[in-house]
């Protein structure tokens, strides 16, 4: 079972939904705190809902305020790398490249992308830590040199 565990992180991996970020959070979980990611990428989520109901209200303006935009979509990125998360990170990337030239359409479809690929994740990750629970605690995740 943590075989499939491993097998299944790795595909998160393979399929570039997470990044390094992600082994390091691993790597300051302990005995101590044997949910810290898990707890990580919950908060993630919780107050990233937040920013993106923020980018949405700010989308529905006329006309748009590319440096908010910006600004908002800054802080979603921070956070999304701060777990990992790195697709959306990609998504965040393209976004505020859009806002900077003041392209409103490309903010608005790369935005919709981005929420997929955030709802995505949030499932994936969803998974991973369900099957986590199942199996128990997991040896401490390990970086090759």
């Amino acid at each position: 079972m943590q075989r499939q565990l491993a097998n299944m992180k790795q595909t998160l991996f393979d399929q570039g939904y997470l990044d390094e970020q992600f082994i390091q959070l691993e790597e300051l979980q302990d005995d101590a705190n044997p949910n810290f990611v898990e707890e990580v990428v919950t908060l993630y989520y919780r107050d990233s809902a937040r920013l993106i109901q923020n980018i949405e209200q700010a989308l529905e303006k006329s006309p748009l305020d590319f440096s908010k935009l910006e600004c908002l979509m800054h802080q979603f990125k921070g956070s999304s790398s701060s777990i990992g998360a790195k697709r959306v990170k990609s998504e965040c990337t393209q976004f505020k490249e859009h806002c900077r030239v003041g392209n409103a359409d490309g903010c608005k479809r790369t935005f919709q992308q981005l929420k997929k690929e955030y709802a995505t994740l949030k499932k994936k990750v969803e998974v991973y830590f369900q099957f986590a629970r199942q199996i128990g605690p997991v040896e401490k995740a390990c970086r090759s040199k």
